[in-house]
């Protein structure tokens, strides 16, 4: 992600949410999945294909109130834009 002129910076989330739907967390091929919902909100918001680190992973249909994750973007939008701009997505 890191080249010439373009600096990225790590940021932290603390995720909440509602596992019912969910196959888990971790990305499975063929199945919803939280982590898979996540970036894809991530990348529809910077435009970058973001890949997220979470400190542990829920089964399915598993909720989670305080799921720490953390991603490297180059995007300039500020890190509470991130709160918003994810739960709108």
């Amino acid at each position: 992600m890191d080249g010439p002129g373009l600096t990225t910076r790590t940021l932290r989330l603390t995720l909440q949410y509602e596992g019912t739907r969910y196959a888990g967390w971790q990305r499975q091929e063929g199945r919803l999945t939280v982590q898979e919902v996540l970036e894809e909100a991530l990348r529809d918001l910077t435009g970058e294909r973001i890949r997220v680190v979470a400190a542990g992973r829920t089964d399915a249909g598993v909720h989670a109130l305080g799921q720490v994750v953390n991603f490297r973007t180059a995007s300039r939008i500020p890190a509470r834009g991130f709160v918003g701009g994810t739960n709108a997505r």
